[in-house]
């Protein structure tokens, strides 16, 4: 059978982003906006990079957008193509001593209203250094994070420290001072600064979903977990439910608390500290684009005040 893909040039990387950027929009008529072509040369460009890979991608008109199952398997692969060639890039612009290229950084959620957490300030200070260089922040779950930095999806992390990987370099930036939460409609809402270590235990708790900090120590401390989340505004959202108690950062549940729907159930057992890293790969170094970011996230967090 004819390979129909013997040989890849410009045009059939173009139409691979046309099409990238459709699923993303989920649809051509959001997809008109970022891409500023009408509807109908964007259905021209799909169906010509159709006819080019022999596949249907996607299922489009009245019924809605939606990738196929090749479709599905074709976005994967372009993303890791797209990704590569930004990478390559970087390391040609390396090689020209050019501080130039993309950037990926990979974060865990909810860390911007922590006074601790400097990667704004850092943000800045690389940029003014390098501003020819376009980043691209993702939010992810801890166990994302490292599996992407080792594949090459993110060229550095941001999360919480926990089970270090022998491949990746941890880098301390900043501590999450983490308490247990209850919604105004707990039953320990109203005697939540005195609960006891029974009663505590008597609630069912939400907590993430992946391998963790927060994980670990509902564990430890003997929580029923009874409802799970893969980031931290999905515990929240069950907490003020009134159905369940679990861990929030004591920055991010601040509003929540002087709004009067959360409240913070003060027990010595419970409670926990996450020290925060910047993730990298030992091996390749990473280029220039990257070391630089980590050297001003290590500049800014050691310079600055704790909070």
């Amino acid at each position: 059978m004819r390979n129909p893909l013997s040989n890849l040039s410009d045009t059939d990387i173009r139409l691979l982003k046309v099409f990238i950027m459709v699923a993303n929009c989920g649809g051509l008529t959001a997809a008109e906006l970022e891409l500023n072509i009408g509807r109908s040369t964007i259905s021209r460009h799909l169906k010509d990079l159709e006819i080019r890979l022999g596949l249907v991608l996607c299922q489009r008109g009245r019924a809605g957008f939606a990738l196929t199952c090749e479709g599905q398997q074709v976005y994967d692969h372009t993303k890791a193509l797209l990704h590569s060639l930004d990478n390559f890039r970087n390391e040609i612009n390396e090689i020209h001593k050019n501080l130039q290229g993309k950037i990926v950084i990979a974060m865990f959620d909810k860390t911007v209203t922590n006074k601790a957490c400097k990667v704004p300030q850092a943000i800045a200070a690389y940029l003014d250094k390098a501003p020819e260089v376009e980043i691209e922040i993702q939010v992810v779950p801890v166990n994302k994070i490292e599996q992407g930095i080792l594949d090459g999806r993110y060229n550095l992390g941001i999360a919480p420290y926990h089970r270090a990987s022998s491949s990746l370099r941890y880098t301390s930036l900043f501590k999450e001072h983490m308490s247990l939460y209850c919604g105004e409609n707990s039953p320990l809402f109203h005697g939540a600064q005195s609960a006891s270590e029974e009663q505590i235990k008597a609630q069912d708790c939400a907590a993430l979903s992946f391998h963790s900090p927060n994980m670990d120590h509902s564990i430890q401390t003997g929580l029923r977990r009874k409802a799970l989340a893969d980031d931290q505004e999905g515990i929240l959202t069950l907490i003020l439910s009134g159905k369940f108690i679990g861990f929030v950062p004591d920055h991010y549940a601040t509003d929540f608390i002087k709004a009067g729907r959360l409240r913070k159930i003060e027990n010595k057992h419970f409670g926990y500290v996450c020290e925060f890293a910047a993730i990298s790969k030992k091996s390749p170094l990473p280029p220039r684009l990257s070391s630089l970011f980590l050297h001003e996230l290590k500049r800014i967090h050691l310079n600055s005040e704790p909070a």
